[in-house]
């Protein structure tokens, strides 16, 4: 029986070309969709805080009952789809922090409420707690920066927001986050030293 040779063609090339297209393309497509999901979370947490600390008036003793309800609103909304508590917790605390922003609130006392309560959520859960934690802390963060907030004293209350939290779960928690927020506030090295003191 004669043996059938088998030639990589120029149409062999191709197909790879195009199936590794179809998968650049929808892999970018994707990226942009959780992009939009993204700035969505954000506005949609800015707006809801900022219009019910005007409808109260009480911007200061409002701001850490709302952040602990937005925060509860979107661990349970993340429960009920089954999916998303990382996308979603960046977001969140992005929006958070920009929403008591724009009323004029304590931006800095805010982001630890909100790393701290994220952390909490996340284990009451059973979520990858230094994960979330790094989420909440990379969205202050950024919030800080966008609003002209002073970013090392917003970096510094949301690592020990998210710290302090961790301690209420145990010894574990706390090395794990410890070791997570260490790569996330590198940068700022006075944040790093005052809150995540020498062993």
């Amino acid at each position: 029986m004669p043996r059938k040779e088998i030639v990589s063609s120029k149409e062999d090339v191709g197909a790879i070309g195009t199936a590794g297209t179809a998968v650049k393309n929808g892999i970018i497509n994707s990226l942009r969709g959780i992009n939009d999901i993204e700035a969505e979370i954000v506005h949609l947490v800015r707006d809801t805080v900022s219009n019910t600390l005007q409808a109260s008036g009480e911007v200061a003793a409002e701001s850490f009952s709302i952040t602990k309800d937005v925060v509860k609103g979107a661990i349970s909304a993340t429960e009920e789809v089954g999916t998303g508590l990382l996308l979603s917790t960046k977001s969140m605390a992005k929006g958070i922090v920009m929403g008591v922003g724009d009323v004029g609130g304590d931006v800095v006392a805010v982001a630890g409420q909100t790393a701290k309560g994220a952390v909490s959520g996340a284990a009451e859960v059973g979520a990858d707690v230094a994960a979330v934690a790094r989420k909440a802390v990379d969205g202050v963060i950024e919030a800080s920066k966008e609003i002209g907030g002073d970013v090392e004293e917003v970096a510094k209350a949301a690592v020990e927001g998210a710290i302090e939290a961790a301690g209420s779960i145990g010894n574990t928690a706390v090395k794990s986050v410890k070791e997570v927020l260490t790569g996330v506030v590198g940068g700022i090295k006075e944040v790093l030293n005052a809150a995540l003191p020498a062993k």
